[in-house]
């Protein structure tokens, strides 16, 4: 092209005749000057006189790279003729390059100064970069910045906006400085408007308020171009407000989540920390030493499970449905799964709750057996206490009796006397044999039972067994001795030797009997008492044979004092042969006499608590065989009205409300039951025929009906949160439960009973598409689908969530169109706590043409839905 050639401006946007009227002109220069200069600054220059600072071309080409953000080609930096006028021909280049028709006018009128083809070339400019993308209603530049201005100033009297030549300047302001137009100064109006807009919308004033009211026809173009200018900062601050409430919502979301999900680590850390607190109180089996102590355990035990697991037990489903309701949340919000931090998801807390419950099982029974082991260890001290002593009473100086050699200076009569009190002495000897083997067996069970002072006991009965191997040496050598001193004495008196034989097992006899009608007895029954009253009644029957007998030894005694009386026999009546006497005999008759009857009260007594036991049993029966069914019967409720398939899901929570109310009102027999459970312990009965249900049923049956009615109404919460927030009728919802029902196995769905459901619905489905919508509905393989991830699935595609990209988007405006955003800028268009909730959590921006203070909102929103490490 030659440097002579002609660009011509179109004539429908340029008309020469225009530029006749100098008022026009002079509107055209300064407007058309305040224009350029607006951008222009933006790299850090501005012209003074527009035809003359635009005649080399540099600073044409500059204005139109920061307008457009386009580069031109570099500029010719001579100062000869030609090359303005390459300059000026590459920017009127540019120009024809975004579609503008050019008529009539050149570079060379550029270069010389033209202010008619100068204020042509910028009005091409302006009408090209600031009016043509305005669009209102389908309307071209003109008439859509027309509509656009009597749209704004429409709310408002007085303002009625024809064209551009009379009405924009004069009204349009009008709307700016409504507060003000009480009084009637047109000019004052205009000036005010003018600078308001110069300091809140950095708009320079174009044109003289004089000018405007003092001329009967404004320029258009004048007018056009600085109206234009408010069209862009009004159109630019609506599109950052509505960015602006996008992003509020959508932190708005994120923050209440965020609230959630420390509310859930929160409470899940408490309940694991008491969890395990209390595993090892009650792994801890080490028994005590008395019964007080252990039945202070089980005491505490009962507290625990009336007054402090209940609530855990609550605390537990709670933290359960919490969960499954925050991840109902993100998944509509279109938010990533939460995941809670290590060692708190809802498996773990399972996994620890199931360890509790392992550690209690068992543990009350381990405390009863712990307390009957205690009472059978006390009664057989007790018993090994008050033998050892009789036997220790009897055993006392029985060494030194054996250890006399008085049978050396005796004569023969004495002599015989002693042999036969010796073997007088053997057979009481034998008969002690039955008592030392007691004790030995009484020490060993109380050894095998860990009695805590089984050392003490073990000592003693060791000094006994001791003793008694010593007193068998000691006999067989006195009798030894007697024997050789025997053949040298020849006497004895054969009554007191008959009285000694018959005297010392009847006065065992008699020891034993008392011991009997002492000894401490345990029963657990009506029959085990009723079988002590029969073995007592056959005892009494025996009285009158023992009572035969010791009138027979008594006769004895009186036979020898009689034969002594008859013979005047110089000897004692004493009998050398036996250390029981009359007298003993006597005194242990009379003892045993007292002794039946107390016994016999005794067991009468005892009979009466057995009666009461049973009473205690059959009522505690007759509760828990009404409770028991009665827990069946709603959990089997519970489970119908979760698979019914008509109705509203409301009616259907009603329902389960009303259930959840009568199950409460319940407690109270269940409380009721825990205290005839509690007599029953305190009674010490440990088995009940008259039913099948224990203590322990009753329990976890009620634990785990609380529990299902909670879950139950938390999935129907559930299930009504995924139907409003996914646009899902009732019918729909009802359709979808009556599908998954007919192929419901137990909650379930395999993958064939899903894709028989999808085909039963309407869905052809191939086995590519199948695969697809497995790895949505079971993500983690484990081959069954739940009526949760059904529904997911069934209104997906219907959902009405925001996403990443919008954010994004959204962020941009604020942003004006940079790659990151300012924390200013964040405060100016955002409420406080959620532009200080960005300014916190966006991460540094380091991307091209970073500023100190730049955030990167892209990383900061792709976080948002999981879509980055952030």
């Amino acid at each position: 092209r030659s440097p002579g050639h002609r660009y011509m401006i179109q004539e429908e946007e340029w008309d020469r005749d225009l530029l006749l009227d100098p008022a026009w002109e002079k509107q055209q220069r300064k407007t058309f000057t305040a224009w350029c200069n607006s951008h222009l600054r933006k790299a850090g220059t501005q012209i003074e006189n527009i035809e003359e600072d635009f005649r080399n071309g540099l600073k044409l080409m500059l204005l139109l790279e920061v307008i457009s953000g386009e580069r031109l080609p570099k500029p010719d930096r001579g100062k000869m003729r030609f090359h303005k006028i390459a300059n000026v021909n590459k920017a009127l280049d540019y120009i024809a390059s975004k579609g503008v028709k050019l008529v009539s006018i050149g570079a060379e009128e550029i270069v010389d100064g033209n202010v008619k083809m100068t204020l042509g070339m910028i009005w091409t400019i302006i009408l090209r970069f600031a009016i043509q993308d305005i669009s209102v209603e389908e309307t071209s530049a003109k008439e859509g910045l027309l509509l656009w201005c009597q749209r704004k100033t429409a709310p408002y009297r007085n303002v009625n906006i024809q064209n551009f030549h009379t009405s924009p300047i004069q009204n349009y302001f009008k709307k700016l400085v409504l507060l003000f137009l009480m009084q009637d100064d047109p000019i004052g109006n205009i000036n005010l408007a003018m600078e308001i807009a110069e300091k809140h919308l950095d708009i320079p004033k174009m044109l003289d308020a004089e000018d405007i009211v003092n001329t009967p026809k404004p320029d258009e173009r004048a007018i056009m171009t600085y109206v234009s200018c408010f069209y862009h900062a009004f159109a630019g601050a609506e599109q950052a407000e509505t960015a602006a409430n996008r992003i509020c919502k959508v932190l708005a979301v994120n923050q209440e989540n965020e609230r959630l999900m420390e509310e859930y680590e929160r409470l899940a850390s408490e309940l694991l920390e008491w969890i395990r607190r209390t595993i090892p109180w009650l792994e801890n089996r080490t028994p005590e030493k008395t019964m007080q102590a252990m039945q202070k355990k089980l005491e505490d035990f009962r507290d625990y499970r009336r007054k402090h697991k209940p609530p855990k037990v609550q605390e537990k489903c709670q933290l359960e449905i919490n969960f499954n309701t925050l991840q109902t949340k993100l998944r509509i919000s279109n938010r990533p799964a939460f995941m809670p931090s290590e060692g708190k998801m809802v498996s773990d807390i399972a996994g620890a709750w199931q360890r509790l419950e392992q550690a209690e099982k068992g543990y009350e029974e381990w405390l009863l057996n712990e307390i009957r082991r205690l009472e059978r260890v006390e009664h057989l001290a007790e018993k090994f206490r008050q033998k050892a002593s009789t036997h220790e009473t009897w055993a006392y100086g029985k060494e030194q009796i054996l250890l006399q050699k008085d049978y050396e200076s005796a004569s023969l009569t004495e002599v015989r006397a002693l042999l036969r009190k010796h073997e007088a002495f053997e057979s009481d000897l034998a008969a002690h044999q039955d008592r030392v083997e007691q004790i030995a067996a009484i020490a060993q069970e109380l050894n095998e039972l860990d009695y805590h002072d089984a050392v003490n006991v073990n000592d003693r009965c060791q000094k006994i067994c001791d003793q008694w191997d010593r007193l068998g040496t000691l006999t067989q050598k006195r009798r030894e001795a007697l024997e050789r001193t025997e053949k040298l004495l020849e006497t004895i008196d054969q009554l007191h030797l008959e009285f000694a034989k018959r005297a010392a097992p009847f006065n065992n006899w008699m020891e034993g009997a008392m011991e009997d009608l002492q000894d401490m007895f345990i029963v657990h029954s009506i029959e085990e008492i009723q079988s002590l009253i029969t073995a007592h009644e056959q005892f009494k029957a025996t009285l009158p044979e023992a009572d035969g007998e010791r009138q027979s030894i008594l006769a004895i005694q009186n036979e020898v004092e009689k034969v002594i009386q008859s013979y005047n026999i110089r000897i004692s009546s004493s009998n050398p042969y036996s250390t029981v006497t009359v007298d003993d005999i006597r005194a242990k008759w009379d003892k045993v006499k007292q002794l039946v009857p107390i016994r016999d009260q005794s067991l009468q007594e005892e009979l009466a608590r057995q009666h009461a036991n049973e009473r205690l049993r059959r009522q505690f029966a007759a509760q828990a065989n009404a409770i028991g069914p009665w827990i069946q019967n709603k959990m089997e409720e519970i489970a119908r009205s979760s698979i019914q398939i008509t109705g509203a899901l409301e009616d259907q929570m009603n329902q389960l409300k009303q259930y959840e109310h009568n199950i409460i009102n319940y407690k109270n027999n269940i409380d009721k039951l825990e205290g005839d459970h509690q007599l029953i312990q305190e009674a010490l009965v440990f088995d009940n025929k008259h039913t099948n249900y224990t203590m322990e049923h009753i329990r976890v049956g009620w634990e785990l009906l609380l529990t299902t009615i909670a879950r139950t109404i938390n999935e129907v919460e559930t299930q009504i949160l995924t139907r409003d927030a996914k646009g899902i009728t009732q019918e729909q919802m009802n359709e979808f439960r009556a599908s998954f029902n007919h192929f419901d196995r137990n909650g379930l769905m395999d993958h064939e009973d899903f894709r028989a459901c999808l085909i039963s619905m309407g869905y052809d489905l191939g086995e590519a598409e199948f695969a697809r919508i497995m790895t949505l509905v079971d993500p983690n393989g484990q081959g069954t689908v739940t009526f949760q991830s059904f529904i997911d699935f069934m209104t997906r595609e219907t959902a009405d969530t925001d996403t990443a990209e919008q954010v994004i988007a959204s962020f941009r405006i604020l942003a004006s169109d940079k790659p990151y955003i300012l924390a200013e800028e964040l405060r100016r268009e955002l409420p406080p706590d959620q532009a200080q909730y960005c300014i916190k959590r966006m991460p540094a921006y380091s991307g091209p043409g970073s500023v100190p203070g730049a955030l990167d909102y892209t990383a900061f929103s792709s976080a948002l839905y999981g879509e980055s490490d952030l």
